[in-house]
């Protein structure tokens, strides 16, 4: 609730969402290279207004978004790591706004898709979970890398990430749920892999990114759980599968060496950065994720095939 009193409104439509709109949360910065892509890819998958917070562009970024008809745009310059690294700005907004909508909420590296995401947009996913009385839907994070450097391969604002990131890990994985919330935590894939000495302390790839949304409804960690804890039981516990999705994670781009030594710099991603060294020198050497057993993406049957997502009762 404090942290609201950082945002200033560059852009607020906010007056013309519709009662029956899908609305889509993101914190930004200085992603002016992805978010042609990310912005038409929610598009295509049917969000109808973006609700977005700026934290200190200097890229172009803020200037592009105020010119996009479908997004209501705020500013900050406040801390990234004080506000729960964002967390704090988009979910008052969510409690502004985004009450008893369907409210899906992303980085700017992270595409969504489901099973038969192209042909069922998020009005027919959402329609069914409600149906089912499920208010929320899961997605795991997968790491996409390409072969070789990653500098090899230029990407320019407004290509698809999937031409240049063909690859993951499949089988690295470890999951267990956690005591006090009852979440899901899943590590593993070429961040744990590759990139980190201690592969415990690897990124949780566990997010629930699509709710449907309360006033009283509160991210705790990034999208990875929620409060009520109810909201994170959305795995079946009887030997069954439930529907979910998957975050194609779009980090390992071209930019991301560069990206890396800034963000060692300011020192705002990690509560304790220094422990995060080693990672950030690992990416700033511009490395090649890429090994023999390496999975090619072929879309989203395939996942499904390698248990990384599941159509679950929806057929």
């Amino acid at each position: 609730m404090r942290h609201r009193h950082d945002l200033t409104a560059v852009r607020d439509v906010t007056a013309g969402i519709h009662p029956e709109a899908i609305l889509g949360f993101a914190c930004i910065r200085n992603e002016r290279l992805r978010l042609p892509y990310f912005l038409d890819h929610a598009r295509r998958l049917g969000i109808n207004h973006f609700l977005v917070v700026d934290n200190g562009s200097d890229d172009g970024s803020l200037e592009y978004l105020a010119e996009q008809p479908d997004i209501s745009l705020w500013q900050t310059g406040a801390g990234y790591k004080a506000s729960r690294f964002g967390v704090d700005w988009t979910t008052w907004l969510q409690a502004r706004y985004g009450h008893g909508h369907w409210c899906l909420t992303l980085d700017a590296d992270e595409l969504l898709i489901y099973p038969h995401w192209e042909t069922r947009d998020l009005r027919a996913l959402t329609g069914w979970l409600d149906g089912q009385g499920q208010p929320m839907f899961p997605a795991m994070m997968l790491d996409l890398f390409p072969k070789g450097p990653l500098t090899a391969h230029p990407y320019a604002a407004g290509d698809d990430p999937l031409v240049h990131l063909h690859w993951f890990d499949h089988g690295n994985y470890s999951v267990q749920v956690q005591p006090r919330m009852r979440n899901f935590w899943i590590q593993g894939g070429p961040r744990s892999r590759a990139l980190l000495a201690d592969p415990r302390r690897g990124p949780t790839l566990n997010k629930v990114p699509l709710v449907r949304w309360r006033r009283d409804y509160v991210y705790v960690n990034s999208t990875h759980s929620l409060l009520p804890a109810r909201l994170n039981r959305f795995y079946a516990e009887d030997g069954g599968e439930q529907a979910s999705g998957v975050l194609l994670h779009t980090k390992f781009l071209s930019s991301a060496p560069e990206r890396s030594g800034i963000e060692k710099a300011r020192g705002e991603h990690f509560f304790d950065s220094s422990l995060f060294s080693g990672y950030y020198d690992a990416l700033i050497a511009d490395p090649d994720l890429w090994h023999r057993h390496a999975q090619r993406f072929q879309g989203w049957r395939h996942l499904e095939a390698l248990g990384l997502m599941s159509r679950g009762g929806w057929v």
